[in-house]
């Protein structure tokens, strides 16, 4: 059977690492998105505060299959 999948962007944070700033962003997103299939980190980035790194920045596509 053929399957349809639809692809959402969230942007996921954290002090830690670009990882764990995936998983944030995973996460929050499993909280109101069903079926999610299969993600891919698109951008990378990082805020900078008093010259070092403050935060880690990902955005994230996100694809979930359609219901039927």
């Amino acid at each position: 059977m053929s399957e349809v999948f639809k692809v959402t962007e969230v942007v996921g944070t954290s002090p830690t690492s670009f990882a764990e700033a995936v998983r944030v962003a995973v996460a929050e997103a499993a909280r109101t998105v069903r079926h999610m299939s299969w993600f891919e980190v698109v951008e990378q980035r990082g805020r900078i505060a008093d010259g070092k790194v403050a935060e880690f920045q990902v955005t994230v596509k996100i694809a979930f299959k359609l219901e039927r």
